[in-house]
């Protein structure tokens, strides 16, 4: 008596694969596999979408509720059907939707959708870190001006045409501002996520402080930046922003050689 070879049917399942992906994807384009039963085939296709968008609206509760559930569902469903997803984890969804508005954005959606969902998708990526924030060889009273300041590793630096803080279902604006939206969002020791709403100058400081340097030193390099400024205003204010951005936790204090102690 024969026996079939082991893999012989492989083209053959291979296409009933592809045809089943296809239709879980986009049943209103792709027909179900003929050799699936209708009440199966249904289960499956709740499942799939529901998780994913269900991924989806707990990572962009804001974005899901300025678009209208017709519009989202509509996007979601987009995305499930273009996007040529490389990670297969659930956790990497919403990055991947990301990268699926940037490229392969549906007409008719706000202009600030992106941005939108690129500032939420921040909060959620500091919020899910496992990175801890450090505490080994830093001074969280030590002199910001003399020693090297410390910043938090938990923190994002912004820069946005909309004002994607305050968008929501009753602020959609249909332009962008004339100036830019400067946004830190960073983590917290409670593991608690916030912004802070910033300026060029605060932006362009944090910027240098992410090189070793101490305080009086970044501060130096940033006065020499900006043309047809008072020295020691910029010292002065400066002086206070550090004491402030220790006080929020996005500087975390400066550095010490725990040898020497």
């Amino acid at each position: 008596m024969a026996t079939s070879k082991r893999g012989s049917n492989l083209p053959g399942f291979r296409a009933t694969q592809i045809d089943f992906a296809a239709h879980i994807r986009n049943p209103e384009v792709h027909p179900r596999p003929a050799d699936v039963e209708p009440r199966r085939m249904r289960i499956y296709l709740r499942l799939f979408y529901n998780n994913i968008e269900s991924f989806l609206a707990s990572a962009f509760p804001v974005a899901k509720r300025v678009l209208g559930d017709k519009t989202w569902h509509r996007v979601v469903r987009n995305f499930v059907h273009r996007h040529p997803s490389s990670s297969p984890y659930f956790l990497e969804i919403s990055q991947e939707f990301l990268g699926f508005l940037d490229e392969r954005m549906p007409e008719g959606l706000p202009g600030f959708l992106l941005e939108l969902c690129h500032y939420e998708w921040v909060e959620l990526y500091l919020s899910m870190s496992e990175d801890e924030i450090a505490s080994s060889g830093i001074d969280p009273a030590g002199n910001l001006l003399n020693d090297e300041v410390v910043l938090s590793s938990l923190l994002k630096i912004l820069s946005y045409r909309y004002p994607v803080h305050r968008i929501g279902p009753k602020y959609q604006p249909l332009e962008p501002l004339a100036d830019q939206t400067q946004l830190v969002v960073y983590r917290k020791r409670n593991d608690k996520v916030h912004f802070l709403e910033s300026n060029p100058v605060t932006h362009r400081l944090l910027e240098i402080l992410d090189d070793p340097i101490s305080g009086s030193e970044a501060l130096e390099r940033l006065a020499n930046e900006l043309s047809g400024v008072d020295r020691r205003m910029v010292t002065e204010q400066g002086t206070a922003i550090l004491e402030q951005l220790r006080d929020t936790e996005i500087i975390l204090g400066t550095r010490f050689d725990q040898a020497e102690t």
